[in-house]
């Protein structure tokens, strides 16, 4: 019977997909060397006792990366099977930094701010590119003013743009 058997553990990680707005306005996206794996990917790791998702995220881009960082929106998630052969889940939101600096160290030797496009060639897996499409627009929601976005916001609910702008007011 189908519920007699045992149920798979499922190892959840969370992860950040960091980016930056160079000054002529080009989207880039932190993009992490791990050695040990040889392999490119985005900053993220399994999840600590207690830990909430945004919790493990922010504390993985910090030790991954050295960058202390403002979430952003959720950008989704990645299923795959690990060197142990469990089922892996990796829950990503995108990130801006707010301070540090990156280091190399043990577990990453390597960071490059890349474009999109670039991003898309450097990247080990498959599912980290399939990644990249939500990311520019998760990306766009972070770098929005937010005076802008209240202003849009209202627009389309059909209120005035400005408090107190109604017919003649």
């Amino acid at each position: 019977m189908l519920l007699d058997k045992p149920r798979e553990a499922i190892v959840r990680a969370a992860g950040g997909m960091v980016v930056r707005r160079t000054p002529g306005g080009e989207l880039q996206a932190a993009v992490v060397h791990r050695p040990e794996r040889l392999d490119w990917t985005f900053p993220k790791g399994k999840l600590a006792r207690g830990e909430t998702l945004e919790e493990c995220a922010i504390r993985e881009v910090a030790e991954e990366s050295g960058f202390t960082c403002r979430l952003g929106s959720f950008v989704g998630h990645t299923e795959y099977r690990d060197r142990k052969d469990r089922l892996k889940v990796v829950a990503y939101w995108v990130m801006e930094v707010e301070s540090g600096e990156f280091a190399p160290g043990r577990e990453v030797d390597e960071l490059r701010w890349v474009d999109l496009a670039g991003a898309a060639r450097l990247l080990t897996y498959e599912r980290d590119r399939e990644l990249l499409v939500a990311l520019g627009a998760a990306a766009r929601d972070l770098f929005a003013d937010p005076a802008d976005a209240g202003l849009r916001r209202t627009a389309v609910l059909g209120a005035p743009a400005v408090p107190g702008d109604r017919d003649g007011d």
